[in-house]
């Protein structure tokens, strides 16, 4: 069980990371202004540590406690889930809050990729890429039932590698956006390939150049 339970994690988490990454430095490739809040965040943490080449890399514990880079990853797997679908079976005969009647063996299939861009229950404004919608007033990352942001599934059954994720989310995301400016290639048609993974359609095409120190 714990060898069958350690492999469903490395292997489940190899792609899903990586499309979720893609689709984040995509949206900021069209969002400059999330990328400076990034970075001015990332000027508040007081433990990094410089390679000889001069990468900066952080502590994943200091990562933690920032609220904005969390909120951006969490707007960004919002819109774009990994996994786009989910399909649960029916065990016994039951009618949903939507009416329709459902029997055992019946099979439904969820889009998590529709809930999170659904006007009903983001807001008019649910197709943008907003972090902020993630930050409560007082400044402190605002509580979001997992039935609302399903990208992890919920209740019992959310991820088992939810919290890994985040932490390797944050990690390159982090010393991307410290060590590296990204830009899209012009001309790029970028759209999803909608499979068990979400990736991008024919991949992320992106010019990679080093920050200049300050920028």
């Amino acid at each position: 069980f714990l060898r069958d339970t350690t492999m469903n994690l490395m292997l489940a988490g190899r792609d899903t990371t990586g499309s979720g990454l893609s689709w984040f430095f995509y949206l900021l490739t069209r969002n400059p202004g999330v990328v400076s809040k990034i970075l001015a965040e990332l000027d508040t943490v007081s433990s990094s540590t410089t390679t000889p080449d001069g990468m900066v890399t952080y502590d994943p514990d200091e990562l933690g406690r920032l609220t904005y880079l969390h909120a951006a990853l969490c707007e960004s797997l919002r819109l774009y889930p990994p996994v786009p679908m989910e399909h649960k079976g029916v065990v016994a005969a039951e009618a949903l809050p939507s009416g329709h009647e459902v029997r055992p063996g019946d099979k439904i299939m969820v889009s998590l990729y529709a809930m999170g861009r659904m006007e009903a229950v983001w807001g008019k404004d649910c197709r943008e890429f907003r972090p902020e919608r993630w930050i409560g007033e007082d400044g402190k990352a605002r509580y979001v039932p997992s039935y609302k942001f399903v990208s992890f599934n919920s209740g019992p059954r959310t991820c088992l590698g939810k919290d890994m994720a985040f932490v390797q989310l944050k990690a390159v995301a982090a010393a991307v956006v410290r060590n590296f400016e990204v830009e899209a290639v012009p001309g790029h048609a970028v759209e999803p390939k909608i499979s068990i993974i979400l990736h991008i359609k024919n991949g992320f095409k992106a010019r990679i150049k080093r920050r200049h120190a300050g920028a």
